[in-house]
């Protein structure tokens, strides 16, 4: 495994970063947040050691603690790599030892390098908080994308109505011949009504105003305040994964092309359909963001918000990783 030198999140304190110089951990962290600087950190002058007085007793050596060191190993399953003759454990880890499961050129003293995962991970590493808040459950996602659809489909029956009225008139005597010859178990197709030359053109013309009033209906409230409003109902909303600010029109946008610009493909065989479920059943396999695929084009995420009590009115924006929801 080998790790360019840089700077990192430190594996052990994700609340800081550390510098890799390739084989070990360098200098000391600097918060998360903070602009690292540029190329490692600067060396720090060693602490001289205090010198005993005359004649007093020497101090005992310190014993190298185990946080620090990594050694020695705590008790596992399985043989353990034998220390050496003449080995103390006040001397710190034999050379060259390493405990099992580490990565190539790992050493005790410099901790593990970024991205590596210990084998055997005890439990489940914590779920990331982005901006502070805890990322929306499938089924929060799920029920708000269940409101939003009923108030468009109700929008359509308004604006489309007329159009998918004359459809069926178009396309109504065909199938009502299709039915009355599968009841009477004849499966020929000689001899069947056409069907209307509109047909075509009013399932287009009606795709395109579908399409149409979704994108208005989503795009606009999510560009200024992350939610529609079946996201309000649920008390979830979409921030960007970077700032913590409102999407934009150009990322609400691109966030809404991926889900909803394919029922523009409905007419052929219903790829659109398919297309939308897949994405829809997207944050259900990933992890640890659980981003649809329209969160990964637009670089966004979707957090739960905080339950406020009582009167209070604070903007759920500012609310802090303690503070209780």
């Amino acid at each position: 495994m080998s790790v360019q030198p840089g700077w990192y999140v430190d594996p052990a304190d994700p609340e800081t970063r550390r510098y890799w110089d390739g084989e070990g951990w360098i200098g000391a962290p600097i918060p998360v947040d903070a602009t690292p600087p540029e190329g490692p950190p600067p060396v720090e002058p060693p602490t001289p050691a205090p010198v005993p007085a005359a004649g007093s007793p020497t101090a005992a050596e310190p014993v190298p603690s185990t946080a620090a060191t990594g050694w020695p190993p705590p008790p596992g399953p399985g043989p353990q790599p034998g220390p050496g003759p003449g080995w103390t454990p006040q001397q710190g880890p034999p050379p060259g030892w390493s405990p099992q499961g580490a990565p190539p050129g790992w050493s005790p003293q410099g901790g593990p390098p970024p991205g590596w995962t210990p084998q055997g991970w005890v439990g489940r590493p914590p779920e990331p908080r982005p901006h502070g808040l805890a990322l929306a459950g499938f089924g929060s996602r799920l029920a708000a994308r269940l409101i939003d659809f009923g108030l468009v489909f109700a929008l359509n029956a308004l604006v489309n109505g007329w159009f998918i009225w004359r459809l069926a008139e178009e396309m109504m005597p065909y199938w009502r011949e299709v039915f009355r010859r599968a009841l009477a178990g004849d499966s020929s197709a000689e001899g069947l009504p056409p069907i209307g030359e509109q047909a075509g053109g009013l399932q287009v013309v009606i795709l395109l105003i579908a399409t149409a009033l979704w994108l208005a209906y989503e795009v606009p409230p999510m560009a200024s305040g992350g939610q529609t409003v079946g996201k309000r109902v649920m008390r979830i909303r979409a921030v960007p994964l970077a700032d913590d600010q409102p999407l934009g029109f150009g990322r609400a946008l691109r966030r809404w092309t991926t889900l909803g610009a394919p029922t523009l493909f409905w007419y052929c065989c219903g790829l659109g359909l398919v297309l939308q479920l897949v994405d829809a059943l997207s944050p259900l396999f990933d992890h640890p963001l659980r981003q649809a695929l329209h969160d990964k084009r637009a670089q966004t995420v979707v957090v739960q918000l905080p339950r406020t009590t009582g009167s209070a009115t604070s903007n759920d924006r500012t609310q802090h990783p303690g503070d209780p929801e």
